[in-house]
C-alpha cells in the first residue's frame, strides 16, 4: 500500500470516528487526508508515466 492510500485509509477512519463523535474538526481532518492521499497518488502515476516515457527514448 502507498503513502497516498495510506492517508486515504487514516482519513476514512478519521472522518468515521468525527461523524461518530460529532467531532466536525476530525471530520475535516479525515477529509484533508483523504484529499492529501489522492493527491499522492496522482503525482506518483505522473511520474511514474514521465519515467516510462523516457525509458523509451
Amino acid at each position: 500500500m502507498g503513502d497516498g492510500s495510506m492517508d486515504r485509509a487514516k482519513g476514512n477512519i478519521k472522518e468515521a470516528a468525527g461523524d461518530l463523535t460529532d467531532d466536525k474538526d476530525l471530520q475535516r481532518e479525515g477529509k484533508v487526508d483523504q484529499a492529501s492521499g489522492s493527491v499522492k497518488d496522482k503525482v506518483g502515476d505522473a511520474a511514474d508515466k514521465v519515467k516510462d516515457a523516457l525509458r523509451r527514448d
